[in-house]
């Protein structure tokens, strides 16, 4: 009879210790939803990336001549093996893709080559969903 009584007991503690983690975790879940943590303001471009990843670009040459072929290299860091990057250049004031593309590859890294076409600087990057690279500039002639 005495060991019944202890169980139902121990029992009881059990449940109203999980009853009081879940009433306090269930509030500071709602006080987190009542007060949203403010989000990082984007650096650099309006397409700056507010994902945790990051990217760097290289271009292999800042002067090409029309119909060059200029390599792009560069490092991820936070970026899954085998995303895709995609490399863009801005036209006017907004980015367009280009068909140039490749993953990343072992050990974060990328290439890339592209062959360059329209004469003028280029302002060129690449992009991996919302994580961009700074931009690098390629002079065609």
């Amino acid at each position: 009879m005495n060991s019944t009584l202890t169980r139902r007991c121990a029992r009881m503690a059990a449940a109203g210790a999980l009853s009081v983690a879940l009433l306090a975790g269930g509030s500071a879940a709602v006080a987190s939803a009542a007060s949203p943590t403010p989000k990082p303001s984007p650096s650099g471009s309006k397409y700056a990336s507010a994902a945790p990843g990051s990217l760097t670009i290289k271009a292999s040459v800042t002067e090409a001549k029309v119909g060059d072929k200029v390599t792009f290299t560069g490092r991820s860091k936070g970026l899954a093996i085998g995303s895709k990057v995609v490399l863009q250049h801005k036209k006017g004031s907004k980015w367009t893709t280009l068909h140039a593309d490749t993953t990343i590859k072992q050990g974060s890294s990328y290439s890339l080559d592209y062959k360059v076409n329209t004469k003028g600087k280029e302002e060129l990057r690449v992009m991996d969903g919302k994580t961009v690279s700074p931009t690098v500039t390629v002079t065609v002639k």
